[in-house]
């Protein structure tokens, strides 16, 4: 008979680090979160055919498309093992609190307050569940605004589902993994994308609206389409004591990168006709 052997006190202690889910999926990293959130985590209906919504589905880490202060982008491929029902989709991951703090928190969060005291207090401390606050609220404020934004039909990645602090949202890319590219890096076509950026700008502000951090960085650009993504910061004009700043600062920063290339824009313009629509909201 073969010989028993023992555990150790490193083989427990690898054990710990390592658990063995008996639960888990045949291949991939994690079964679909999918009925893990709530209909009100989810994006808005009827979701698209392209989503993969079964139970059985599987999702599979591809990698990192982009790492930032508060929160991370990774590629996620969901699909139903030994079918072609498969989907990627961008998995963005806020950090928690043992990460670094929020560098934009302070002027963004001023117009947004919680009934809960403590949560409140903590915030304000930066405590670590203060930190926590403050990433779920970050994660909660993107994904309300990628629905509205979708239901206005704004140029916005799909909302999937929200779970935690984790976003999953339609990957604007090709369908082998590769992300579209950033405004900053494109030369061509400029004309069009501006009048596509003007015009989504208008919309947002109709609806009392700033994206508040808006740049060439987080502007995508896909077979011909603009898409507006990083959207957690997103600012009422209207109630936010320094909401026309962020509409002019938002105007400013995209006139500017756009008139460096050589086309007549300009960012006084579009911040007078964005600070007139807003008065409509």
């Amino acid at each position: 008979m073969p010989k028993k052997h023992r555990l150790d006190a490193d083989d427990l202690e690898w054990l710990e680090s390592n658990p063995i889910d008996l639960d888990g999926p045949p291949a991939g990293d994690r079964w679909s979160t999918w009925d893990l959130s709530t209909p009100t985590e989810r994006g808005p209906g009827p979701h698209p055919v392209w989503l993969v919504t079964e139970l059985a589905a599987v999702d599979t880490e591809l990698g990192i498309l982009k790492t930032g202060k508060e929160a991370d982008v990774h590629l996620l491929s969901r699909g139903v093992p030994d079918t072609d029902r498969v989907c990627l989709l961008a998995a963005k991951r806020y950090r928690s609190s043992d990460h670094r703090l929020f560098h934009r928190d302070a002027g963004y969060l001023e117009g947004r307050r919680m009934r809960d005291s403590r949560a409140s207090r903590a915030m304000a401390s930066r405590t670590a569940f203060g930190k926590e606050v403050i990433a779920g609220q970050w994660a909660q404020s993107e994904f309300a605004a990628l629905v509205r934004l979708w239901k206005l039909g704004l140029p916005v990645p799909y909302p999937v589902q929200i779970l935690g602090t984790e976003i999953l949202q339609e990957f604007v890319g090709t369908a082998d993994g590769y992300a579209a590219p950033r405004l900053a890096t494109v030369d061509e076509g400029l004309d069009e994308l501006w009048e596509q950026l003007v015009e989504a700008m208008v919309t947002l502000a109709r609806e009392g609206l700033a994206h508040g951090d808006l740049s060439p960085y987080n502007l995508l650009v896909h077979e011909g389409r603009l898409v507006i993504i990083d959207l957690p910061q997103i600012v009422d004009v209207i109630a936010h004591p320094s909401g026309p700043d962020f509409l002019e600062r938002d105007a400013r920063n995209v006139a500017t990168w756009f008139a460096h290339k050589g086309l007549p824009v300009s960012g006084d313009e579009l911040s007078t006709l964005l600070l007139a629509e807003s008065r409509r909201a």
